[in-house]
């Protein structure tokens, strides 16, 4: 027969499962909103993963405290270093991506630098006192 209390330990139970499922699907749309921004950053993503760092309350754009995920992921750009990064999430929204210094790519062929030279004049020096001279006789 079931009691109370075994009707709240499988209430319980069931509210756990929910809870997982959905941060399952949070954690989903944050590997995606990731893998979008290295795309348009020309970086890789490395292990295509997003792993949970912490729960914390961080500071949504108006200034209010919210509870917030913070997911841990690796990039590379030239696939010889591991850089880190961070996304911030509230809810199903990205708050922020953040991403470690890392160095830039450069081409095969490096621009192309005009350099103009001034050119030199010689001016005598009694020349140019007369013509800086303050008080002119």
């Amino acid at each position: 027969m079931l009691t109370l209390g075994n009707m709240f330990v499988l209430m319980l139970f069931a509210t756990g499962a929910a809870w997982l499922w959905h941060s399952h699907g949070l954690r989903e749309r944050a590997l995606e909103r990731v893998k979008q921004h290295c795309a348009r950053l020309e970086l890789e993503l490395l292990d295509g993963n997003v792993a949970l760092r912490r729960l914390t309350f961080a500071r949504d754009a108006q200034g209010r405290k919210r509870l917030a995920r913070v997911y841990n992921f690796e990039f590379t750009v030239t696939g010889e270093h591991r850089h880190p990064g961070t996304i911030t999430m509230f809810g199903a929204h990205s708050a922020q991506i953040e991403l470690a210094p890392y160095p830039a790519p450069f081409d095969d062929t490096p621009p192309v630098v005009e350099v103009t030279r001034p050119r030199a004049e010689v001016i005598e020096l009694s020349q140019w006192r007369q013509e800086h001279t303050k008080w002119k006789p």
